[in-house]
């Protein structure tokens, strides 16, 4: 299984929100802490934002914050919504769909279970919990302020 580009900036953008937590933040300051571009983050915002997991405001004071508390979004969920029904293999496509072994294929039924088992480990994981107390992380995403010495 492979996690799709557009999740993989979704949590990260989530997770740099949950340590940015109430402050308002830019799709600037995220892409240049998260290494994503901004066009990638200003559709995946939108898509969260229509989702209910990001409040986006904006104009001049506008930036984006969290919807909900972290230790309410849970990671299986959030998996679940941005990745819609990108199918795993083949067999698992409604269009395209060549396979003719899909009648009697128990491969594919073990697939099916396995997506189910990865999903529901995921919904046991919270935002709060990837990033509390994750102090490499923090390293990343809330960098030490620079200090200046007098002059």
């Amino acid at each position: 299984m492979r996690v799709t580009k557009r999740t993989n900036i979704a949590v990260r953008l989530l997770m740099y929100c949950a340590a940015h937590a109430p402050r308002q933040v830019t799709k600037a300051e995220i892409a240049e802490r998260c290494n994503a571009s901004e066009n990638h983050l200003a559709q995946v915002t939108h898509q969260l934002s229509l989702l209910g997991f990001l409040r986006t405001q904006r104009g001049r004071n506008g930036g984006i914050t969290l919807e909900r508390p972290a230790d309410q979004i849970v990671i299986g969920d959030l998996f679940r919504q941005v990745e819609g029904n990108v199918p795993l293999a083949e067999c698992f496509a409604d269009a395209d769909n060549t396979c003719p072994l899909v009648e009697g294929c128990r491969l594919r039924l073990a697939l099916a279970d396995a997506v189910e088992a990865f999903y529901a480990h995921l919904d046991g994981i919270t935002l709060d919990a990837l990033i509390c107390d994750n102090d490499d992380l923090m390293r990343v995403l809330v960098p030490a302020p620079v200090s200046c010495t007098a002059r």
